[in-house]
């Protein structure tokens, strides 16, 4: 079967799926316990056909390509577990990175590999790092990738070195920090039990349980927007919401934001890219 074929037929079982859950929820729109369950059953629709794996696919192709002024690919580019290492190495970011000198997550790290072993300039490696109509991301692919290789794997994102114990402690700060024209915190909705927006449960992201359940599931495909989204896009658009200043890409305060969150979620298992509504 084709690409394109594969291709539609996900996105065919995502639309029927859609359209399930909103018939259900308008013949239920009075009963919580009903709501939650038909909103359980449209994720396990999903699950059966994620287009997410496409991305994966080309994220492996461009991962492997030589690219950049260098005519270099990232097989070299070390994660943290050593050069071309892919496998389990999402599950332990972020981290501390000794050549380049700092905490990094993925979507940073990635950027160095593309500017140091590609010869990229640093706005060419951040160059679209979200897709948009007609204009796909190489970089939403190759994170689809990176991630995919952790699938399975536990989270264990550490804190041994005295720099990712500061930016764990700056991404803490940051989580409840209250700001913007709503006077609203990551705090506001996500460090309480049972919180809802419409049909969306909030998890609450100071709890393990939380945690794991919201970090292992992203990046994610978006049935609404056609596209996989990853994890500095989820944050940055949840600042959006949250009617923040927005956040340059790759930023050392996102990087901060995702520690937190990550090393909550350790001990879930990794199991991304997902697929939402």
């Amino acid at each position: 079967m084709t690409t394109n074929r594969r291709y539609t037929r996900r996105a065919a079982l995502a639309s029927a799926a859609a359209v399930a859950l909103v018939a259900a929820v308008a013949a239920h729109a009075q009963n919580d316990s009903n709501t939650a369950d038909e909103i359980a059953k449209y994720r396990q629709m999903l699950a059966e056909g994620n287009p997410a794996e496409l991305w994966e696919a080309a994220g492996e192709e461009l991962w492997k390509k030589p690219a950049g002024p260098k005519k270099a690919s990232l097989e070299r580019c070390d994660l943290g577990k050593g050069p071309g290492v892919t496998k389990g190495a999402y599950a332990e970011l972020p981290r501390y990175f000794a050549d380049a000198g700092k905490v990094m997550d993925l979507e940073q790290r990635l950027a160095w590999c593309r500017v140091t072993l590609q010869g990229l300039t640093e706005a060419q490696a951040k160059a679209n790092p979200f897709s948009s109509q007609g204009k796909p991301s190489d970089i939403e692919r190759m994170v689809a990738y990176i991630t995919g290789e952790s699938r399975g794997v536990k989270m264990n994102v550490r804190l041994d070195h005295p720099e990712e114990k500061r930016v764990y402690a700056l991404g803490e700060k940051m989580f409840h920090y209250r700001g913007g024209a709503y006077d609203f915190a990551c705090a506001t909705c996500h460090a309480v039990d049972g919180q809802r927006i419409r049909l969306q449960d909030l998890p609450n992201l100071l709890k393990d349980k939380g945690a794991q359940a919201a970090y292992t599931t992203w990046p994610a495909y978006r049935v609404s927007q056609g596209e996989v989204r990853t994890m500095q896009h989820r944050l940055y658009d949840c600042l959006r919401q949250q009617r923040f200043p927005e956040p340059a890409y790759g930023s050392d305060v996102i990087t901060a934001l995702t520690m937190f969150l990550a090393r909550n979620a350790n001990g879930g298992t990794y199991d991304g890219p997902s697929m939402k509504r």
